[in-house]
């Protein structure tokens, strides 16, 4: 530690002398370096001996030369809201563009830009004001830019694909601090991998984003079922989204009834499955296409009804908060058949923590009408993508910590002769490159490589989901 200490004074005299930066400087010796290195998963506790924070694209550019000057490891921050805790390093510099969230909204164009350091309850404020959304995080301090790197799932998608299917430009910082236009006409290998390949080839300063018609009314909310009548509810599930429109977008939720306001105070922590939809269409005609699922069984508790998407969009942000901890596990799956069925319903309640829950995202409609190679996002072919997360308090760690992460690793592994694939941003840090490459597939992971040998070379930007050149 004492050798690390010299070298945070030798770094502190160093930062002074950084060309071309404008932003803020934190080492450890500045008040706000606790701050500035924590994440959303509070499990991820890093030391890097800088947090460059950046207040515009030179910023950005000046901060990665700076890194490649001094031999110094790279993590980018966005949002920083992965759970693997990507966005910081130990012992290297974060380029930090946390403090970049404008957003500007075109609405004659139907587009957007959004600064690399956004979060999707920006975008949705700055877009519904014009009664535009794009597909985005289904939690709004989700950050923009790691989740349309790997993709962009979210409520919107069906009907109007990811957001990597909406993202029309983006720029970005390569690993020389060069800043160039990412788009159909320019770079379009750099643009291509861009959208799924995450952050392996550059900084993302800005994204451009093409917008649609949605609400600000739409119908939405969750409907919460005892946690026995999971099986009977999941077959019904699968006939109902089997010729599901593509304006209903749904995901079940299988764990406890969180302790929502609007939830009766003796539901919370019921073990419980719930399937939350979201009808982006017209209210009237979301009433009828989801009638039957209302209908069935007997539900503890329904809360679908017309609500602001601004509001749906923050719905849950208090059930995932930064600072508790967190340990995921992910697989794609290709249909819910009886027996995909029967293991989720045998090892969905079996966690120990009752905020631990999984999640199952029903893709098809306008995801999988985009030709798989059109993007480097692999997972078109998947019916549902699936989330196991393990998620307990800070000072639970003792009780909980090993116990979650046992649970997420045996449900994963009692789901794996059914793994059709894996969404990369639901990849954890222990998830090696096995599984990395598990989410592209062979032949779009070799194209990424040859994008990433061209554009860095040396991989430079390894801190990630990494995709060697």
């Amino acid at each position: 530690m004492a050798a690390w200490g010299e070298e945070a004074i030798a770094m502190t005299a160093m930062t002074t002398t950084m060309d071309g930066f404008r932003g803020e400087l934190i080492t450890a010796d500045h008040a706000d370096y606790d701050t500035a290195r924590a994440v959303w998963n509070g499990a991820v506790d890093r030391r890097p001996r800088l947090v460059a924070r950046c207040s515009g694209t030179e910023d950005v550019a000046a901060a990665v030369r700076f890194a490649r000057d001094h031999d110094l490891e790279i993590a980018v921050r966005g949002g920083g809201h992965n759970v693997a805790g990507i966005a910081v390093c130990d012992d290297g510099l974060v380029v930090d563009l946390s403090a970049m969230r404008a957003v500007s909204v075109d609405p004659a164009a139907g587009t957007a830009r959004v600064q690399g350091g956004a979060l999707w309850g920006d975008v949705d404020h700055a877009s519904q004001a014009h009664g535009l959304a794009t597909t985005g995080g289904i939690v709004s301090h989700t950050g923009v830019a790691g989740l349309t790197l790997g993709g962009g799932i979210g409520h919107l998608m069906r009907s109007h694909g990811l957001a990597v299917d909406n993202l029309l430009a983006a720029e970005v910082v390569t690993a020389d601090g060069s800043v160039v236009l990412a788009s159909a006409n320019e770079h379009p290998d750099l643009f291509w991998a861009l959208r799924g390949g995450g952050g392996n080839f550059g900084v993302v300063t800005s994204f451009r984003f093409a917008l649609h018609a949605v609400g600000p009314t739409v119908l939405a909310g969750p409907v919460f079922w005892a946690a026995e009548d999971t099986d009977a509810l999941l077959r019904f599930y699968r006939d109902f989204v089997g010729d599901a429109p593509d304006e209903l977008g749904t995901i079940v939720r299988l764990g406890t009834v969180p302790p929502l306001p609007v939830v009766a105070e003796e539901l919370h922590w019921r073990p419980a499955v719930a399937v939350t939809c979201c009808w982006s269409g017209a209210v009237d005609d979301g009433e009828r296409a989801v009638a039957e699922l209302r209908r069935f069984g007997t539900p503890l508790v329904d809360l679908i009804s017309p609500t602001p998407y601004v509001a749906f969009q923050s719905g849950i942000d208090s059930t995932v908060p930064h600072g508790w901890h967190y340990y995921w596990k992910g697989t794609n799956l290709a249909g819910l058949s009886d027996d995909v069925i029967t293991v989720i319903a045998d090892h969905a309640y079996r966690a120990g923590s009752p905020r631990s829950y999984a999640a199952l995202f029903h893709i098809g409609g306008a995801v999988a009408r985009v030709p798989r190679e059109a993007t480097a996002y692999g997972s078109r072919d998947a019916a549902h993508v699936m989330s196991i997360d393990g998620v307990w308090l800070p000072e639970e760690s003792g009780e909980h910590a090993a116990a979650e992460t046992a649970w997420a690793r045996r449900f994963l592994e009692a789901l794996r002769p059914h793994h059709a694939g894996v969404y990369v941003n639901f990849l954890d840090a222990d998830d090696g490159t096995g599984r990395v490459r598990e989410a592209y597939g062979d032949r779009t992971y070799r194209r990424l490589a040859e994008v990433k040998a061209e554009y860095d070379p040396d991989n430079a930007f390894h801190h990630n989901k990494n995709i060697r050149p």
